[in-house]
């Protein structure tokens, strides 16, 4: 939609596409503890399967892949494992399945390649299992059941070589029953198998720290003052490092409906306990808007997720109101920070001529200008909710507004919610007929206390 790019044009820096894998380190070794048999990395294919990664990693990260055995391997062809744990000599324990993933073909099933098994007869149905392919199994499982979402590869050759080494383990027959059957044994000599037989993951780690948030790295967004307290529906600016593996804005796709993402690209963040909803990602930088519902007066922890991985709780200032206008950095000359506010005739931006790459379009009295804000707080109607919502119609602020141009104050003939976008603000004013010459002081006053920002409009009155 015209109306979610504006969106993102307002609200987002600069972006340039890119997609980031991280990768993690499997730890093999027997059952009882005493033999290492070496490590496999795998390089996480996120720019191709997301979803099936992040579920990989809800697994990994919580431990639940710890000492599952490898419980089938086909020579020539696979080996599987992320079924069952080992406990003892016992290896019938099941891994607590979460909900199935969506199937996400899309490479081949090449010698090296990690994929998740799944049922049969549903494209659908992976969840905990996955298998390493020994051979060029594309023939096969790229058409099979929808083809099999390849999500991973093994990274190197020393991988590789532990990835043949438990392939090169002998399958007894008759010794176990389905789904068992084709279970490795190492160094078997027969009689009933135990746990110096059967081969492990010890444990998952991510070769990718966890996210880590800046000291003072959560701010209001800065093209709007970038303060360090928000309120309900404000957009906040996160930074720090491991934020994220890629880089970009929502899209129309990410949308359920009007309903705006609170994932991207396996990116979440909590504020005060809810989902914000994300407008950005990149490595260094996390835009969110806070969603509704959070006690105000109080500072609340933030918590940014990535890869299954959780930043350190940091916290931020929640008020009823953190009102700011747009005025980005490029409308800042010296040390004045003028307002982005655009002639409603001409959908040109004010300027006296000395911002740079904008004509000179000063006010003028009688007409009527369009400042763009966030926020102000609650509106009415509710409906569609302040946060995480495209807005639709006429709103108004439950909480009116004061807008002056120097000494002399504005007529304020719309005060809501900006049709068409997210959690922006709207405000239509008439340049008041005695509005004085040159840039003069824009204050916003609400609820009796002015914004934090200090801007400037240029004028041409009198003449």
């Amino acid at each position: 939609m015209r109306t979610r790019f504006l969106s993102c044009l307002l609200l987002m820096p600069a972006m340039l596409c890119g997609q980031a894998d991280s990768s993690v380190r499997l730890k093999v070794m027997l059952g009882d503890g005493r033999t290492v048999l070496g490590d496999i990395d795998i390089t996480l294919l996120t720019s191709v399967a997301p979803l099936t990664v992040a579920n990989f990693l809800q697994y990994a990260n919580r431990g639940a892949y710890n000492n599952t055995v490898f419980h089938r391997s086909v020579p020539g062809f696979i080996i599987q494992t992320g079924g069952f744990i080992l406990a003892g000599n016992d290896f019938t324990t099941r891994v607590p399945q979460d909900p199935p993933v969506r199937n996400e073909y899309n490479i081949s099933n090449t010698r090296g390649t990690v994929a998740m098994a799944k049922l049969g007869s549903n494209p659908n149905s992976a969840t905990n299992e996955f298998f390493f392919n020994l051979a060029d199994n594309s023939s096969n499982l790229n058409n099979q059941n929808g083809g099999f979402t390849v999500f991973g590869r093994v990274a190197n050759a020393s991988s590789q070589a532990v990835v043949d080494r438990i392939a090169s383990a002998p399958v007894p027959s008759g010794v176990f029953i389905s789904p068992w059957d084709a279970m490795p044994l190492f160094n078997y000599r027969g009689g009933t198998p135990g746990s110096a037989n059967i081969i492990i993951i010890q444990s998952i780690t991510a070769s990718d720290p966890p996210p880590s948030i800046s000291s003072n790295g959560v701010v209001s967004a800065s093209a709007f003052g970038g303060g360090r307290s928000a309120a309900a529906g404000s957009y906040i600016e996160i930074y720090g490092t491991g934020l994220a593996g890629t880089t970009r804005g929502w899209a129309d796709s990410d949308f359920t409906g009007s309903v705006a993402p609170i994932t991207l690209d396996q990116v979440q963040v909590t504020v005060g306990g809810r989902r914000a909803y994300v407008n950005f990602v990149s490595p260094g930088q996390i835009n969110v808007q806070v969603p509704e519902d959070i006690p105000a007066g109080n500072e609340v922890p933030l918590v940014l997720t990535f890869n299954g991985m959780n930043s350190a709780p940091v916290n931020i200032a929640i008020r009823p109101f953190a009102g700011g206008l747009l005025a980005p950095a490029s409308f800042k000359v010296g040390d004045v920070q003028y307002v982005a506010a655009i002639h409603d005739s001409t959908k040109k931006f004010v300027s006296g001529g000395n911002i740079r790459d904008v004509d000179a379009a000063p006010a003028v009295p009688g007409e009527t200008l369009t400042l763009y804000g966030i926020g102000f707080g609650p509106i009415t109607p509710g409906v569609p909710a302040l946060a995480g919502r495209i807005a639709q119609g006429v709103t108004a602020l439950t909480k009116p507004v004061t807008i002056k141009i120097g000494e002399a104050e504005a007529k304020v003939s719309y005060a809501g919610l900006a049709p068409g976008l997210v959690g922006v603000y709207q405000f239509n004013i008439e340049v008041p007929a005695n509005a004085a010459n040159g840039d003069q002081p824009l204050t916003v006053t609400q609820g009796g206390e002015a914004i934090a920002q200090k801007l400037f409009l240029t004028v041409k009155a009198g003449q």
